[in-house]
C-alpha cells in the first residue's frame, strides 16, 4: 500500500467516518487556481509620471511606447496594423539599466497614467521547488491581470525572461524550460500592458526580446536630472548650511542614481542630528563624506554594473579524457561515489568576462 494511505475496510461505514480518510500527501501540494490567484494583489498607483525624473530622451520613449495605448483604434483600426500585427491589444514594455535609476517607480507611474491598479511580481513569488508548479503561478499572474484589468510588472525580469537551456541533465532544467516556454505562450495571448524591469538586461531570452515593443533604458542622471532629484529628495524643513545648493550638491553627486541619492540624505541628515544648537544641520562635510560612503558601498560591497563589462558562464562539453589531471580525479571519484563506470562526456560551466561585447 503507498505511503500515508488509509484502507476502508468497511464499505458501509457512515460517510463522517470516510471523510477522516486520509489519501495522498501529494494532493496537500496541490492549490487551486482562485488561491494561486489570491497570491497575486493589485495595488492602486500612487506616483506619477509627472514626478518620475528622468532625460528627455527617456522621457520621449515613454511617451512613445505609450501611444500605442492612447491611439490604439487609429493605429489598428484606421491604419490597419491589425494586418500585421495581430496581437496588437498587448503592450509590453522593457525598463533596463542600473539600480536605483527610477525603473520601478516608471512602473508606476505607467500604471497610474494608465488608471490601471499594477500588480507586482518578484521571482520568489512564482518560484517553487516542486516541479510544475512554477509554470502554474505564472498562468496565475496573467489570469489575475486579465480578471482585474491590472497592469502586469515583473521585477527583476532577467529571473523569468533568461534564456533556455539547450544541455538539459535533470528536471529542473526542464522545469526551467517548461517555465520559459509557458511565459511565451501567456504573453502571446495576454491582452493587457506587461511591464518588465531589470538590470540584467543581456540575460534575456530572444525570443522574449522580439515579443517586447519597447526596450528603454535608464541611465545614470544628468546634472539638470540631479538637480531635480535633490530638490525632490532633500526636504525643504530640513536645516543645512548656506553653501548646500541644488546645483553644488549635483556636482557632489556626479555618478549616483536616485536611490544612491536619496542614501546620502539619509546618512547626511543622521550625521548631523546628533549634533546640537546651530550646527545641527547638514553641512557640506556631511555629504562629501555621505557621498564617499555610498560610492565605497557601490565599488566594494555590490557590483557597480556595467552593460559592457560582464561575466557570462560558458557551457562546454568535453571528454573525460580531455580533463585536467586534478579534475579528472574527481571526475572518476564521483563516478565510483555514485556506482557508475564510466560516461563518454562532462558537462564543465567556465565564467569569463568578454569586456568587447
Amino acid at each position: 500500500m503507498p505511503a500515508n494511505w488509509t484502507r476502508i475496510d468497511k464499505p458501509e461505514q457512515s460517510h463522517q467516518s470516510q471523510a477522516n480518510v486520509t489519501v495522498s500527501s501529494d494532493t496537500s501540494f496541490e492549490t487551486s487556481e482562485i488561491q494561486r490567484m489570491e497570491v497575486f494583489v493589485p495595488e492602486i498607483p500612487n506616483r506619477s509620471l509627472n514626478d518620475l525624473i528622468v532625460s528627455a530622451k527617456v522621457k520621449n520613449q515613454i511617451e512613445t511606447a505609450l501611444n500605442s495605448i492612447r491611439f490604439h483604434d487609429v493605429l489598428y483600426y484606421e491604419w490597419n496594423l491589425k494586418k500585421i500585427d495581430p496581437h496588437g491589444n498587448r503592450v509590453a514594455i522593457n525598463l533596463f539599466g542600473l539600480p536605483g535609476t527610477g525603473k520601478t517607480f516608471c512602473a508606476e507611474a505607467i500604471a497610474h497614467y494608465l488608471g490601471k491598479s499594477i500588480i507586482r511580481v518578484n521571482y520568489a513569488e512564482i518560484e517553487s521547488k516542486y516541479v510544475g508548479e512554477t509554470p502554474k503561478n505564472i498562468k496565475a499572474a496573467f489570469n489575475k491581470a486579465r480578471e482585474t484589468g491590472a497592469v502586469l510588472f515583473f521585477d527583476e525580469a532577467d529571473s523569468i525572461l533568461g534564456k533556455r537551456l539547450t544541455n538539459v541533465t535533470q528536471s529542473a532544467d526542464h522545469g526551467v524550460n517548461v517555465s520559459r516556454s509557458v511565459m511565451l505562450l501567456e504573453l502571446d495571448n495576454f491582452n493587457g500592458v506587461v511591464i518588465f524591469a531589470t538590470n540584467l538586461p543581456r540575460n534575456f531570452d530572444g525570443a522574449f526580446v522580439r515579443r517586447i515593443q519597447a526596450h528603454i533604458e535608464f541611465e545614470l542622471p544628468n546634472e539638470d536630472c540631479r538637480m531635480q532629484l535633490w530638490n525632490l529628495l532633500l526636504p525643504t524643513e530640513v536645516p543645512r548650511a548656506d553653501g548646500i545648493t541644488v546645483e553644488w550638491l549635483a556636482q557632489e553627486s556626479i555618478d549616483l542614481a536616485g536611490g544612491d541619492i536619496l542614501n546620502v540624505v539619509k546618512l547626511a541628515a543622521s550625521q548631523a542630528v546628533v549634533r546640537s544648537g546651530e550646527e545641527r544641520r547638514i553641512l557640506q562635510s556631511d555629504i562629501q563624506n555621505a557621498v564617499t560612503q555610498v560610492k565605497l558601498g557601490k565599488e566594494k560591497v555590490g557590483t557597480d554594473f556595467s552593460y559592457h563589462n560582464q561575466s557570462t558562464t560558458t557551457v562546454d562539453i568535453v571528454p573525460p579524457d580531455k580533463l585536467p589531471p586534478d579534475v579528472r580525479e574527481e571526475y572518476e571519484q564521483a563516478l565510483e561515489q555514485h556506482n557508475v563506470s564510466d560516461a563518454t562526456s562532462i558537462t564543465i560551466a567556465v565564467e569569463n568576462t568578454d569586456s568587447n561585447t
